[in-house]
């Protein structure tokens, strides 16, 4: 493949993903949550109960350890989340959702959702 044609869909993935980011940070903004906050939401309430450590989370959310550890201090701090010890080890921290978090949540999953429908969806092409 060319270098020009990998060159413009590199620009077409930036583009799509700089477009989704803002309007998801925008539609969920609605339900008092940033796209990473929604993140972690979504990875935590979709682990079915498991309480993944600070170090697995990052990685599941693209976010470096700083950032993960601002995010999750912002959701604990709206009561979404909590943090408690790993039990099998000490020194590692797990984080956990609340109730409050899974209510949260699931009431901002269906503006998530329609967002990536309006954008990652191609448009229909009219039939020639």
């Amino acid at each position: 493949m060319p270098s020009d044609v990998l060159t413009t869909e590199w620009r077409d993935l930036l583009s799509r993903h700089a477009r989704t980011v803002c309007a998801l940070d925008e539609a969920l903004g609605a339900h008092g949550l940033g796209m990473s906050e929604f993140e972690v939401l979504e990875r935590l309430a979709c682990e079915c109960g498991e309480r993944p450590r600070m170090q697995e989370l990052a990685a599941a959310v693209h976010l470096s350890q700083s950032a993960l550890s601002r995010t999750v201090g912002r959701l604990e701090k709206d009561g979404l989340v909590h943090r408690a010890m790993c039990p099998e080890d000490r020194r590692g921290v797990a984080v956990c959702l609340t109730d409050e978090g899974r209510e949260r949540y699931e009431a901002a999953r269906p503006t998530h959702r329609q967002v990536l429908a309006d954008t990652l969806t191609p448009p229909q092409q009219p039939p020639a």
